[in-house]
């Protein structure tokens, strides 16, 4: 039986909530795929130049499709997105720490992240799975909205 008291969220004094295991394993997931993706874009944007010479030459070598996107996008997308990743990596790690504005900097963050190609690009729509796994962790992520002060 649920009870008012149990579905409160916690006050400024109270102490924490212990932290869900589904919450910390969300919050570890992003912490990989923020964190790699971050790594990346910077390290793309700083060294753009070399990365269009060895991703052509890659992409020639071994025929690999959608290689001609990578080369339409310019140092500043990779920027951006790097900056976008470091919000998201921000609300994670506030997650973390059972923070509310973490769920907001990290959503905020990742519809960044799914209108970026759009703007840079000029497409029309966000790709399918990048639109269906943004979803889902946000979706995960409200889920303990209500344990977070």
């Amino acid at each position: 039986m649920i009870t008012e008291e149990n579905t409160a969220p916690p006050s400024a004094g109270a102490p924490i909530p212990a932290r869900p295991t589904v919450l910390t394993v969300l919050c570890i997931l992003t912490f990989i795929g923020s964190g790699m993706n971050l790594f990346s874009s910077l390290f793309i944007s700083a060294f753009y130049e070399t990365f269009t010479e060895v991703a052509k030459d890659v992409g020639e070598r071994f025929n690999l499709p959608g290689m001609e996107i990578l080369l339409e996008m310019s140092p500043a997308y990779f920027l951006t997105t790097g900056i976008f990743y470091a919000g998201s990596l921000a609300g994670a790690i506030l997650m973390m720490l059972m923070r509310k504005a973490g769920f907001h900097v990290y959503t905020i963050s990742q519809i960044l992240l799914l209108l970026a190609p759009m703007y840079f690009l000029g497409l029309k729509t966000p790709g399918v799975p990048e639109l269906l796994f943004t979803g889902l962790f946000i979706l995960l992520y409200s889920r303990h909205l209500k344990l977070m002060r």
